[in-house]
């Protein structure tokens, strides 16, 4: 599959945060002492183990930022896979200018790729059923949007990027605004006819209420056992989207997706991945 670049004014403000912070208020110091000032190299930006590769675009911003001359050339492409050994990008021109985009480069591509080939390997763990694996709002403060795009590239879907995109009633809303009947009834009343309204259950018995009030688009059953996810399908019926979450993992998503859910929400796939290990090779 092949995806769409974002707009890189948006990614803009979130790589120059990193290379400020980086870069410090002298630059990189060391490149411009011990580097040849007119020196020009071709590096390449490897893999070193295999993986669902993510973060390249974001990588490439950083080099081009910090020179608008280097010349980059991406081989592999964000939502594509990769061997150990790979080579995932060439950049070619000034020495010191690729060795000071160098540690944020590899840092945004190493932690997205590891968040693409953790939701992949989600992913492969539903074939033969209809699940959907989807991420949450659990992201590295500042980084939601990059994160978020990895998980598609590792094959997954987004949830909400805010609070403000639709209306999740969880259990806190639940027990501050009186119970399931009120907020559903408020939702009903005050809500956009363009905002989608999704509730937390935890019982059988609350989904009973919420399919009995109506008002809801989606339903969230939380941290319910398979056997009564199974239950919760056959009560909806398919009247209502459904999404299973709650201490999603590796180990149990597979019995979850067979119970006929919608959606199968994990915030481990944005706050429990393993950074990939790259590396920039001259």
């Amino acid at each position: 599959m092949t995806f769409a670049d974002l707009p890189e004014f948006i990614l803009e403000p979130i790589v120059r945060v990193a290379l400020i912070e980086d870069l410090g208020t002298y630059g990189d110091v060391t490149s411009r002492t011990v580097v040849p000032a007119g020196n020009t190299y071709v590096a390449r930006l490897n893999a070193r183990e295999d993986a669902v590769v993510s973060g390249l675009q974001v990588a490439a911003l950083a080099f081009r930022l910090v020179d608008p001359s280097l010349a980059v050339v991406l081989l592999k492409a964000d939502g594509s896979h990769c061997m150990a050994g790979d080579a995932l990008m060439e950049i070619r021109g000034n020495a010191i200018s690729i060795l000071s985009a160098e540690r944020v480069a590899l840092n945004f591509a190493g932690r997205l790729t590891g968040v693409a080939t953790l939701t992949a390997s989600f992913v492969a763990q539903t074939q033969g059923t209809d699940a959907r694996i989807t991420c949450t709002r659990k992201t590295t403060p500042g980084l939601r949007l990059v994160e978020k795009q990895a998980v598609l590239h590792g094959g997954g879907f987004n949830h909400r990027y805010s609070l403000s995109d639709a209306i999740l009633i969880k259990d806190n809303h639940i027990a501050a605004a009186g119970g399931v009947r009120s907020v559903l009834k408020a939702a009903a009343a005050k809500a956009s006819h363009m905002m989608k309204v999704e509730i937390e259950v935890d019982t059988l018995a609350q989904l009973s209420e919420v399919l009995e009030t109506g008002g809801a688009d989606v339903v969230l059953l939380d941290n319910m056992p398979p056997e009564t996810l199974v239950k919760a399908v056959e009560m909806v019926n398919a009247t209502l989207v459904t999404e299973a979450s709650g201490n999603v993992s590796l180990d149990t998503v597979a019995a979850i997706a067979a119970t006929g859910v919608n959606y199968i929400s994990s915030g481990a796939l944005t706050h429990s991945y393993k950074t990939i290990d790259l590396g920039l090779d001259f």
